[in-house]
């Protein structure tokens, strides 16, 4: 991977998770590379617009440019242009946290979240990856994509360790929960992630590509309405997958 994109990336990362003006030599200890390294990086940022600094010698900040080319971007992006009233619908319906998900190979990228008003939700991070396959109703509806012998290859493969009292690590287990989830056309992840939470996911094709919408709430809520929950989370799958470019 690029040392330099990777180290550009970083620069932006630690400012947000400071969320203050910070001098060279902070931004050199927290990307830990040279003094020399970090004096070039930031001056090309601030060359082409996307830092200044506050004061001499005060320590630099980013100005609003990224969030401008950002929002030009994010505007225009033709997954979450299609994908998000249709999670906002979700979210309104169910009172649920609804998120969207793309897959490269094994691994799952969230591209777009909805989030309720409730302060009691769960959340997850565009730009960050499904925590694993075995857990969470996102990577049992990825593995359900997976040819029977390839899944129960991937399943032998998996560290199935327990994240809570219920998560299944029986390989058998699991890929008869994935097996049922297929034949009804959506899966769950019931505390076997994270306790009280309970999540409900349906898979579709986009342009060739695996996708999964997924619903998240508290054990309670969502047990209340698991039916309701269900067929909505189908029929948003099925709504973003009857639009396939490919098609």
């Amino acid at each position: 991977m690029s040392k330099i994109v990777n180290r550009t990336l970083d620069v932006f990362e630690a400012f947000a998770e400071h969320r203050e003006p910070l001098l060279l030599t902070d931004l050199m200890k927290l990307l830990d590379i040279p003094l020399s390294s970090c004096h070039d990086m930031v001056r090309a940022l601030e060359q082409r617009g996307y830092l200044y600094e506050v004061r001499h010698r005060s320590g630099y900040y980013p100005t609003a440019r990224l969030l401008d080319v950002a929002r030009a971007i994010v505007d225009h992006d033709p997954v979450s242009v299609r994908a998000a009233p249709v999670l906002e619908r979700l979210t309104q319906d169910l009172q649920a946290s609804a998120s969207l998900a793309k897959a490269k190979g094994l691994q799952l990228t969230y591209l777009a979240v909805n989030l309720p008003p409730d302060p009691l939700r769960f959340t997850v991070s565009v730009g960050s990856a499904v925590r694993n396959l075995y857990a969470t109703s996102a990577g049992k509806a990825l593995l359900g994509s997976l040819p029977e012998a390839e899944r129960a290859r991937v399943v032998a493969g998996l560290a199935l360790e327990p994240l809570t009292p219920a998560t299944i690590i029986s390989p058998e287990a699991l890929l008869e929960d994935v097996r049922a989830g297929e034949a009804r056309g959506w899966f769950v992840n019931r505390e076997e992630s994270v306790e009280d939470a309970l999540t409900l996911s349906a898979r579709f094709i986009w342009s060739g590509s695996v996708y999964v919408v997924t619903v998240a709430g508290t054990l309670k809520r969502m047990e209340r309405q698991c039916d309701a929950a269900a067929a909505a989370v189908v029929a948003a799958a099925r709504a973003l997958g009857s639009h396939d470019d490919a098609a």
